[in-house]
């Protein structure tokens, strides 16, 4: 590179870290798992130094995610003070065609900073004691079993159940599933003995713990949390291969150039080894899951490309 092109990069790096008008887009309505992502980073960002002025949190709801990925790929393709909040469920979707002639290779991923994990809920009058308990009685008769989940039929819950049921041996299409509003909706209907068993969020889960009205039969982690679900076994130490981390992260517009890509890596790699990230990242009750740059891109892929294979396997798509 010559002597002018390395001084225009040093020169494109350098005002990044100057720039004044960042901003984080939430695909959705304040408030929820989005909003939260981009104050995870806003918050921490600021409170680490790491940018002279506040990141902007901006909501672009419309189309499960489908209208902030379009309108970073159309219109604001080229613009490197945004970046927009993802999840498990952004890859879920992605898989599905939700986002419309878009797909995982239309953005560049930054990185995943945290994650909430699935758990496995049961009314605390349940016959089943644990995990086994469950997948017996569920292979013996799969329709005695009905399960309520938020969202729609292919929605992260109603994945959640099919790996659980894949793991029993058991077809995902022979599921008896009840799709609620939200997490709140299907554990009242747990509650209430409508369904049996939601395979909800530990987050959903975190206030309802001490009511002793519901059992945690397991946790979908690697390997136990080290907070009040210390406690709760995971599904694997139980035998049964299924986890559910619920990764939080961000994606950049598709055309920056590798410089302002590279500002970006930098600076969340700087950001996460901060205090003050880790404790934002405690404040909003996220676990560390840190993945940037290739790294996380390659795991977006391959997610994308897993569930794309889970969903034909299940029925939802040819």
């Amino acid at each position: 590179m010559s002597l002018l092109g390395c001084q225009a990069q040093e020169l494109t790096t350098t005002s990044n870290t100057q720039r004044k008008n960042l901003e984080c887009i939430a695909p959705a309505k304040p408030g929820g798992g989005f909003d939260l992502t981009c104050r995870l980073a806003a918050n921490s960002l600021k409170e680490a130094q790491l940018i002279e002025q506040p990141m902007l949190v901006k909501y672009l709801p419309g189309g499960i995610g489908a209208i902030a990925y379009n309108n970073i790929v159309g219109s604001r393709n080229q613009d490197s003070n945004v970046i927009v909040a993802a999840s498990t469920g952004s890859a879920l979707n992605l898989a599905q065609g939700k986002f419309g002639e878009y797909d995982e290779n239309a953005v560049r991923w930054l990185a995943a900073l945290g994650a909430d994990f699935g758990v496995i809920v049961v009314n605390a009058d349940s016959p089943w004691q644990n995990l086994d308990d469950l997948m017996q009685a569920w292979k013996k008769n799969p329709e005695s079993v009905v399960i309520a989940g938020g969202g729609y039929i292919g929605a992260q819950d109603w994945m959640k159940a099919s790996l659980l049921a894949k793991a029993a041996g058991i077809d995902p299409k022979q599921m008896r599933f009840v799709a609620y509003e939200g997490g709140g909706e299907a554990l009242a209907s747990v509650l209430g003995g409508q369904t049996q068993l939601c395979p909800c969020d530990r987050s959903e889960m975190k206030g309802q713990l001490e009511s002793g009205k519901f059992r945690v039969l397991a946790v979908l982690a690697d390997e136990r949390l080290p907070d009040e679900f210390a406690q709760y076994p995971t599904a694997k130490e139980q035998g049964y291969d299924v986890t559910w981390p619920i990764w939080r992260g961000y994606y950049l517009p598709p055309d920056i150039t590798e410089a302002e890509y590279q500002w970006w890596v930098d600076t969340i790699t700087k950001l996460v080894e901060t205090p003050e990230f880790k404790q934002e990242l405690a404040n909003r009750g996220l676990f560390p899951y840190i993945k940037i740059g290739e790294e996380y891109e390659t795991m977006v892929k391959q997610q994308v490309k897993d569930f794309r294979e889970s969903i034909k396997e299940v029925g939802l798509a040819e």
